[in-house]
């Protein structure tokens, strides 16, 4: 996969933290957000954005209140299966999907229909350029750590995700372990829960400038915001588990 998708993510199927201490440490971390953070710039994020108002607007999900359960794979909670998406390196494939780890391990199954749309530099190809060793990202349904395709990103000589998730800090998910409250960029001043979860385009938009500034774990929602801004919701890793992302589609920050 090329500096624009990284992606990553620590092993699927540990038990992951109550709701209430995810909602615990949200409250700890709005504390900390108050201080003014640098914007963060991501190396290529222009060029990671690029094709995406092409994407189609198809879903199998509906706006609805952001809402959250325990989450099966671990590293925090999880919504009902929502648009969103990862990135990561292609382990094997079948007659009716792949699998593909991410840059800290998280395994992905990916399920294709006969409506995916498969593209490799910005152009349409089909499902046979999707091989095992392939830098690959994912948009579509996800529910925990399976993703119901509706678009794959082919990236030739890509890394999955690797060099930008060990960039960015990204700590992968250890059962036990505790997430750190700490955080980078702007973080605005929102409440945990607040917002409305996107779907379609909008997501798969936030959900590709998320993963190519800090890849690792699984998007299994994207929330707008009352400020217009976006967070992007991520499973399966200890930090980071939000990535703001601005009406633009940029990253601000994450925690």
């Amino acid at each position: 996969m090329n500096d624009n998708y990284p992606t990553s993510q620590s092993p699927a199927g540990a038990n992951p933290g109550t709701v209430a201490t995810h909602a615990r440490r949200g409250s700890a971390l709005r504390r900390l957000s108050k201080k003014k953070g640098a914007w963060i710039v991501a190396a290529g994020l222009t060029c990671a954005l690029a094709g995406v108002a092409g994407l189609g607007t198809a879903s199998a999900t509906t706006p609805t209140a952001a809402t959250v359960s325990p989450s099966p794979s671990g590293g925090g909670a999880r919504s009902a299966p929502s648009d969103g998406g990862a990135t990561g390196i292609v382990d094997s494939t079948s007659d009716s999907g792949f699998t593909f780890s991410t840059a800290t391990g998280v395994e992905v199954t990916v399920d294709e229909t006969s409506t995916t749309a498969y593209t490799i530099n910005g152009h349409d190809t089909s499902a046979k350029t999707v091989e095992k060793g392939k830098s690959v990202l994912v948009l579509g349904v996800v529910d925990s750590a399976t993703i119901t395709a509706t678009r794959v990103d082919v990236q030739p000589g890509g890394d999955g995700g690797a060099a930008a998730a060990e960039a960015a800090g990204v700590i992968a998910f250890q059962q036990g372990t505790p997430s750190p409250v700490k955080s980078v960029g702007q973080i605005p001043n929102y409440t945990e829960g607040e917002g409305t979860i996107v779907s379609g385009t909008t997501a798969y938009k936030a959900t590709k400038a998320a993963q190519a500034v800090v890849p690792g774990g699984i998007v299994d929602r994207v929330v707008e915001l009352n400020n217009g801004q976006y967070e992007v919701h991520n499973i399966s890793i200890n930090w980071p588990h939000h990535v703001f992302v601005s009406k633009d589609f940029k990253v601000l920050g994450y925690e």
